[in-house]
């Protein structure tokens, strides 16, 4: 029994005061004033007790015992069955001539509220590859440039227009699979020449720590998708893998690492000025990120800590 901060009537005291009314003699005037609660409070618990017991002390439940304008379970199965088709509430309620706000009402209390309901959860596709170089995971993410501190910075709405039209800057980032060792650029786009470019620096920033690149993972851009993208990994040697369409998480490693990139260098890191202060300062972060910062996935290692490791354990079994 959950009780209110201020009520005055514990299961205990209910009982003491029905057992001083109907056991001791006492009247109902009396035991009221003793319980500190009204005359018509005590007679209610007294009257209860006699009818069923110590059942009668419980609290009862403040839901109405019928709601006869509630929708039908009847109409309840076929707004589902609808929903289930992937029609939207609106679409629903038009259909069957009802008022949105009851559709929306039934959708939400049968766990239909969004769409994303409908689809069943995929499991965790949790996978590391033993062997550094194995495979590299590579991603895109837009920033809007900067010219002066931004809306998280002065508290301004971003709907403010101070910036507009001044562009984008392209984040280009690789993440190795094994050891999750990162390589980030900022390129002024996101075309076919311009990828092919940041793949070949991207090998050859691994292939100066040791390792040799196998597979490559991207996304399914246009850049990624010509022919000259698919050239030049036939002649680097590597291998190009894509994620499914509309399944980001193919690709995590890479999605995760663009968020605590952003998190700890592009938005929380400093107050830029302009987007070229920013650009510099990226280079201390990856920094850290390769050889400070703990990472939860590696034991709380950082990634240049979980290469050496990975390269003494191969020395020591060839």
């Amino acid at each position: 029994m959950k009780l209110h901060a201020n009520a005055a009537l514990s299961l205990n005291q209910r009982r003491r005061m029905v057992v001083r009314v109907l056991e001791q003699g006492w009247s109902l005037t009396q035991a009221a004033a003793a319980a500190e609660v009204s005359e018509r409070t005590c007679s209610k618990w007294v009257s209860r007790y006699r009818v069923e017991g110590e059942a009668g002390l419980l609290d009862r439940s403040s839901a109405p015992r019928a709601i006869p304008h509630r929708t039908s379970e009847e109409r309840v199965a076929v707004i589902a069955g609808l929903r289930r088709l992937r029609m939207t509430s609106a679409e629903i309620a038009e259909c069957l001539g009802m008022a949105l706000s009851t559709v929306s009402a039934v959708l939400g209390r049968i766990g239909l509220g969004k769409l994303s309901r409908l689809d069943p959860p995929e499991p965790p596709n949790r996978y590391e590859r033993r062997t550094p170089g194995e495979l590299l995971h590579i991603d895109i993410k837009k920033l809007g440039r900067i010219r002066g501190a931004g809306h998280r910075i002065t508290g301004k709405k971003p709907g403010h227009q101070r910036n507009r039209g001044i562009g984008w800057d392209y984040v280009h980032v690789c993440v190795d699979d094994a050891t999750r060792l990162a390589y980030v650029e900022v390129l002024a786009d996101e075309k076919a020449t311009t990828v092919i470019a940041f793949l070949k620096r991207a090998i050859a920033f691994y292939r100066a720590h040791g390792i040799t690149t196998q597979r490559v993972m991207t996304d399914n851009g246009s850049g990624y998708r010509s022919a000259l993208h698919a050239i030049a990994c036939r002649a680097l040697g590597v291998r190009h893998l894509r994620t499914r369409p509309y399944r980001p998480r193919t690709n995590g490693k890479a999605e995760r690492f663009i968020r605590t990139m952003l998190a700890g260098w592009a938005y929380n890191g400093a107050v830029y000025g302009t987007s070229a202060e920013r650009t510099r300062a990226l280079t201390g972060w990856i920094d850290f990120y390769n050889r400070r910062r703990p990472h939860g996935a590696l034991s709380h290692k950082p990634p240049i800590a979980r290469l050496n490791e990975l390269n003494n354990l191969a020395g020591f079994y060839s």
